[in-house]
């Protein structure tokens, strides 16, 4: 991280602008459950004010990481990286009861090895998926309770497997440009289907698809959680993996807003590695959110017909950590007979966070609600957005409020509408 961290705490005016934008500031209207409290107690702490205790990991801990307040503030302050930094040090001094740290380390570690995901999911349920099937006491004194936590675990669409792209998928027409794809962790479990739409959109619009084999996870849920060394080994070994293909590539694709917003960091997360810096910046530089490469190029315009209402959500590292709102919408208008309607606080986090809905299932929850009675007011029978956890977490909010919707990824109706047959 390139700026000191006292330097960006230092930013902050006080102004309040960020309060009606952060999600639990609205649930709570705690001002230390806003980013300016939350600044303000990482800044006490460095001052030598207050100690780094109990409430104020607490505090800090129930911060979603949405970034919202980044877009609200008139400063530019940081607060996905001040809050990023912050857990390390909590993470680094060992704040939080062993049993605590030992189930989010175990919770990181499934999540993002794509077999130990698929394979705890079918044996164990949300415990299962924490532990691997041992030691399930250590869990539920993280989750506060295994009924809870059951309930905060998000489904999935079809079996649990583990679903891998072609390292190769030549373009389907006249090849145009060369890209390469993320092919994820939980996307590769839990949304195989939506990696196989990419893949398909993609060459239908002229792309040679590169999905090495060697490309694991990108580090995304360590860097949010505070696993800073574990995020970092990601990171280079993620760049290890397309260095060979990097200087081809018209562009590295990511259907997943989360990944790509921290792909997109590298250069900043790796700016003190001398051997990865400039590495680094080379492979941010190519990143593009799929919507993002999709809306820059002139593709090859949607035939078949969806004859539908559909409403957009926006993911939280989508519109807030990489600014893109404009685009996802640009395509599906595309869509000949799909009817867009617009979601009241559509930028308003949905809960899921990463690992949040579990860590944090009472502020989850109650931001599921919103979201889902929101989505309710749109008549829409199709939520659209751009994150696997969005995706999953608002498909569980559908499911128990027995609302009959579909949620699917962008790529997803666009794949539709260039196939041969027409929706219904």
């Amino acid at each position: 991280m390139s700026e000191p961290l006292d330097d960006k705490l230092m930013k902050c005016i006080r102004c309040g602008f960020c309060l009606e934008a952060c999600p639990t500031f609205k649930l709570t209207g705690m001002e230390t459950r806003g980013p300016r409290g939350r600044v303000y107690i990482v800044r006490s702490w460095r001052e030598g004010v207050i100690p780094l205790d109990e409430d104020a990991v607490e505090a800090l801990d129930s911060c979603l990481g949405c970034r919202a307040c980044e877009t609200a503030c008139p400063s530019g302050v940081e607060f996905g990286s001040i809050l990023e930094t912050a857990r390390v040090r909590i993470q680094d001094m060992k704040l939080r009861p062993k049993s605590e740290t030992f189930a989010r380390t175990q919770l990181l570690a499934t999540l993002t090895n794509p077999g130990r995901l698929a394979a705890s999911l079918k044996v164990g349920g949300v415990l299962g998926m924490l532990t691997g099937g041992k030691m399930p006491g250590m869990a539920s004194k993280l989750l506060s309770g295994t009924a809870e936590a059951a309930a905060s675990l998000p489904v999935a669409e079809g079996s649990a497997s583990v679903h891998d792209l072609p390292e190769l998928s030549p373009a389907a027409s006249p090849r145009r440009y060369s890209v390469g794809i993320l092919a994820g962790c939980v996307m590769r479990v839990l949304f195989g289907k939506t990696n196989a739409a990419t893949v398909r959109v993609l060459q239908a619009n002229g792309c040679d698809v590169i999905a090495p084999k060697a490309a694991g996870c990108c580090g995304a849920l360590h860097v949010h959680s505070g696993f800073h060394d574990e995020a970092l080994a990601r990171a280079r070994a993620m760049i290890d993996a397309f260095e060979p293909h990097i200087d081809s590539l018209d562009a590295l694709v990511v259907n997943s807003a989360g990944c790509g917003s921290t792909m997109k960091e590298y250069g900043k997360l790796l700016a003190d590695d001398p051997a990865y810096k400039e590495r680094a910046e080379r492979f941010a530089a190519k990143v593009k959110d799929v919507c993002e490469f999709l809306a820059s190029i002139e593709i090859v315009p949607p035939e078949g017909t969806i004859e539908a209402t559909a409403t957009y959500h926006d993911a939280c590292h989508l519109a807030h950590g990489q600014q893109i709102r404009a685009e996802p919408r640009e395509l599906l208008a595309r869509i000949p007979g799909l009817k867009l309607v617009e979601l009241d606080e559509s930028d308003t986090c949905c809960g899921s966070a990463g690992i949040y809905n579990i860590t944090e299932p009472g502020y989850a929850r109650r931001l599921l609600q919103r979201k889902i009675e929101n989505i309710r007011a749109t008549g829409a029978t199709i939520v659209v957005t751009g994150n696997p956890g969005c995706l999953a977490w608002i498909r569980q909010g559908s499911q128990e409020s027995k609302l009959r919707l579909r949620i699917c990824h962008p790529v997803e109706l666009l794949d539709e509408a260039y196939s041969t047959r027409a929706n219904r």
